[in-house]
This record gives C-alpha cells, sequence and structure tokens, in this order.
C-alpha cells in the first residue's frame, strides 16, 4: 500500500513540475511508476478496479496541482476540468492496462501511446476543450529541447514523453543492456537533434516591425469610468516611440460602456478617439486593441448565436479591432472560446447548467465566433492577433500564419486568476507558438505577462505582474511555412488511427486465443 502510494506521488510530481514553473524534462520518468504498478497487479477483474483507482487518483492530483489557480475566478472551474481531462487520461491508460494484461506487451505500448495522444487531440477539437495538460506543453520552459516542435507541434512532445517512459520502464523492468541503450537513446537524441536546431537556426533577412505593447494593469474585478479606461490606455500608447509599426493592448481593454457597434463604426466613439490619436501622433502605424464588439440584427436575420432583445436580435464578440490613421481597418473575432464563459457547448443540454459557467473572464454566455483568422496591416507588413485562450491551439494558431502574418501579436487579460501559476505559464506556452511557426510574437496582457518572444523562443524584455507600462521592440518578420504550419495535428489524426487498429487487431487477438483454447 505505502509503496503504491508512493509511485502515485512521485507520477504526481513528475507530472506536474512543468507547469508550476519548473523543467519539463521529468515529464520523460513520470509515468514509469503508473507502469509499475499496474504491473504489481494481476489480471483479474478486482485488479482491473485497484489498478484504476491508483491511475484515477494520479490524474486527479495532477490536475489538482497544476491547474488549482481556477479557483480565484470560480469554485467549480478545477472540478470540470479536472473531471473532462481525468476522463479522457483514463481512457488511454486504462485501455493500455487491459491490453497489456491479455496480448503481447508491444501491442499495450503502442495502445497506451497512440491513446494517449488521440484523447489529447479530442481534447484540441471537441465541444469541451481544455488542452492545458497536453503532455508536449509541459516543455516550455524548455525551449532548447523541443526545437522540432516546427515540425511536430505539441503532440510531438507527448511523443516523446511517452515513448522514453516505456523505454525507461522497460530498461528497469529487464534490466539487459540494449534496453539501457534503448532508453537512453529515446531520451537523448531528439534533445541532441533540437540542441543542433536551437544553436544553427537564424533569423531570416525579411525585414523587421516595430511594435510597442501596453500593460494598463487595470484591476479586472472593479468597474472604471469608460472614459479613464480610455484615457489610461491611450496615455501609455503614447509612450510608443515614433518608428513604431504596431500599438497592441490587451484583450477586453475596450469593455462594457465601450462597447464597438460594428452597425455604425462611422459613429462609434470609441473608434473615433483612437483614430484621432493615429493620426495626430502615429499617422503610418496601427493599433490593436482587444474590445467588446455588437452587431445587431432584424429577427428574419439573426444568426444561431445572436441573443433576443427587444424586437430584435445581436451578437457579442470578442474581438480584435485594428485602427489606423484612416479609422477603422479591420475586427477580428475571437474563434476560439472559453467554455462556459463564452461558448456553452452541447447548448440543447447544457443550458439548464448556467449557473455552474466557468468564470474565466470576458462576458458569460455563448459569443460569435469567426470562423477564418485575420490578418492587421502596417505599412508593408501582415501580422496576425490571436485571442488569449487561441494560444494554447498549435494548429487553429497557424491559420493566422496560413493567411499571410509574417509575426504573431497575442492579447490577453490574465487578471482574472491573481498571481498565480496560470499566467506564468500561458506566457511561456507562447513560446512553443513561436517554435512551432517561426514567428516572433509579441504579447499584451491587462497585467504580467506581457512582453516579446523570438521565432526560436527566447524571451526578451517583458511587463511583470501588477506593473503598468510600456515597452517597445523589433520583431523579425518570415513569410516560410513549416512544415508543422502546413500539416497541422497531424500526429493527432494518425494516432487516432493507429488507436482504432490496435482496438481491432487486440479484438481479433482475443477472439483468436479463445477459438483455440476451445478447440
Amino acid at each position: 500500500m505505502k509503496r503504491r502510494l508512493s509511485a502515485v506521488i512521485i507520477s504526481v510530481v513528475l507530472l506536474s513540475s512543468g507547469w508550476l514553473g519548473g523543467t519539463g524534462l521529468t515529464l520523460l520518468g513520470a509515468f514509469v511508476p503508473l507502469l509499475w504498478l499496474s504491473d504489481s497487479y494481476g489480471a483479474t477483474r478486482r485488479d482491473w478496479w485497484r489498478v484504476f483507482g491508483w491511475a484515477a487518483l494520479t490524474f486527479v492530483l495532477w490536475n489538482a496541482a497544476t491547474i488549482w489557480w481556477i479557483w480565484g475566478a470560480t469554485p467549480v472551474g478545477p472540478f470540470a476540468a479536472t473531471l473532462a481531462s481525468t476522463t479522457l487520461n483514463m481512457i488511454a491508460f486504462m485501455l493500455y492496462r487491459t491490453v497489456s494484461q491479455r496480448a503481447p506487451r508491444a501491442l499495450g505500448y503502442t495502445l497506451l501511446t497512440a491513446g494517449w495522444i488521440a484523447t489529447e487531440y479530442w481534447y484540441t477539437v471537441g465541444e469541451f476543450s481544455w488542452p492545458w495538460l497536453i503532455l508536449g506543453n509541459g516543455f516550455s520552459h524548455d525551449v532548447w529541447a523541443v526545437q522540432w516542435y516546427e515540425y511536430t507541434g505539441v503532440f510531438g512532445g507527448s511523443l516523446w514523453v511517452l515513448v522514453a517512459n516505456i523505454a525507461i520502464y522497460e530498461a528497469w523492468r529487464t534490466r539487459s543492456l540494449r534496453s539501457a541503450a534503448t532508453a537512453a537513446a529515446a531520451v537523448l537524441v531528439p534533445a541532441a537533434v533540437s540542441l543542433a536546431i536551437y544553436f544553427t537556426w537564424h533569423e531570416p533577412d525579411a525585414g523587421t516591425a516595430r511594435v510597442t505593447v501596453v500593460q494598463p494593469n487595470v484591476p479586472v474585478y472593479e468597474d472604471f469610468d469608460p472614459d479613464w479606461r480610455i484615457e489610461n490606455l491611450l496615455a501609455l500608447a503614447a509612450e510608443a516611440p515614433a518608428d513604431t509599426d504596431y500599438i497592441i493592448m490587451p484583450e477586453t481593454a475596450v469593455e462594457d460602456g465601450m462597447a464597438i457597434d460594428e452597425g455604425d463604426i462611422e459613429g462609434d466613439p470609441t473608434v473615433a478617439r483612437f483614430a484621432e490619436f493615429m493620426r495626430e501622433r502615429y499617422p503610418s502605424a496601427t493599433l490593436i486593441t482587444g474590445a467588446k464588439s455588437l452587431r445587431f440584427y432584424r429577427p428574419e436575420n439573426r444568426t444561431a448565436t445572436a441573443r433576443a432583445g427587444r424586437g430584435y436580435y445581436y451578437d457579442i464578440f470578442n474581438s480584435a479591432v485594428g485602427v489606423d490613421s484612416a479609422g477603422l481597418q479591420k475586427i477580428y473575432h475571437k474563434g476560439r472560446l472559453v467554455i462556459g464563459v463564452e461558448k456553452m457547448p452541447l447548448p440543447w443540454l447544457f443550458e439548464w447548467l448556467r449557473f455552474l459557467v466557468i468564470d474565466l473572464g470576458g462576458t458569460v454566455g455563448q459569443l460569435g465566433v469567426s470562423s477564418e483568422r485575420e490578418t492587421f496591416r502596417s505599412g508593408g507588413t501582415e501580422a496576425g492577433a490571436a485571442i488569449c485562450y487561441e494560444g494554447l491551439y498549435g494548429d487553429f494558431y497557424g491559420g493566422f500564419i496560413r493567411r499571410g502574418a509574417q509575426a504573431m501579436l497575442i492579447i490577453s487579460n490574465d487578471g482574472w486568476w491573481g498571481d498565480t501559476p496560470g499566467y506564468r505559464h500561458l506566457f511561456t506556452i507562447s513560446r512553443l507558438r513561436a517554435i512551432e511557426h517561426r514567428r516572433a510574437i509579441a504579447r499584451s496582457a491587462n497585467t504580467g505577462r506581457s512582453g516579446f518572444i523570438s521565432a526560436r523562443g527566447d524571451v526578451g524584455e517583458t511587463l511583470g505582474w501588477d506593473e503598468r507600462g510600456t515597452i517597445a521592440s523589433t520583431l523579425a518578420l518570415d513569410t516560410r511555412q513549416t512544415f508543422y504550419t502546413r500539416y497541422g495535428d497531424y500526429l493527432g489524426r494518425i494516432a487516432e488511427y493507429v488507436m482504432l487498429l490496435c482496438v481491432l487487431y487486440y479484438t481479433a487477438y482475443r477472439v483468436k486465443r479463445r477459438n483455440y483454447l476451445v478447440k
């Protein structure tokens, strides 16, 4: 009992490090105690349930250790996220447990690897989507070790973790020199390849863009006069250097009392104030700000996401709004919405549970969405503007690059969770996006952490928690597309097919074996 509990605790510690500010390299051995625990039981039904209990405890504690900070916004948040994440983890691990006891061990290992990556992939494309604990995200503090993400995306990191754990466990289980050499290669070869890429990579000679990041540091749970909020933003923007190409402001910088009416852009006072500021101070630059925007409809023209007013319908959007000296340039509507607060999954089923929504900021309820990514122009450059949560989705994020973005901007409001690991890891995940698509990033948050990231994942100047200020830097531009940008999460799609084939093979194997025993 004590040995098994110790195995659970060791796994939780090794799994959690990368999300709590430490190295993610501990992931390479994090499943070894769980694999031992599974093998420590027999093949009876009772033993199956015992392994189920230990595995469930491990994954619940992993979630608790790494996403507890959601509690700062809503008590139900960590429980909902843990339930969904643990369920998917258990599908993969218990499939492995079942197969490894009754079929060749190699089949069990293959199913564990393919099943885990497939269920992670489901978490990025399904109605319930919270891909925080994708194993590949755990290397966000170790970008030197995962430079090959430009070919594989974060699912390549998950593959590395699973293969390394299996190899290390086999080396420990068999005590053979050959297995030890295999384990060493599984850990060291990917890291060595990454180091070679890291030290030989050079920024492309495709020009630069001067970007100014604004961090207003406005408390998110307090109400402020809309005019003061605008003046605060413009006072900070006025600190931008004269040669700036982009000025970026955070998500929800323009909120209630200043919401932009998309049906009357010319007469919208918020857009007019920004445009006047740009004409007077930065006539050749583009300002991009996060904003709530509204679009109104007649009843016969309403959309599926529209809300009912008095004789009319309207959509609310979480938007990135581009303004230059001529006025509004473009509005991009957030395309990946936070479950609960911005999107109600399966509304026909969950509408009656609205009181349990996860409050992660913004406007509670179903928002309108954009199916296409958009870029903003300044001079001869194009930049994409991902909004907060969108930075968790590598393939979706790649849509901005496929539309021509030469550099990337991320706007966010991280103040909802307080000074916790949540906002810190959200920033470091952006380093993985930079590597996947080889695009430099400027990130503007309402409060810490705003800053700059190179296309190699290196962090430049930043503003930390509870800091108000403006920083400027030059982003290197690029027009090329990486292998991952072109093909997206192909590893997740392949894993689905491999998982299905493994299940079918196991079924056929058991039928054949049963018939043999009957004879």
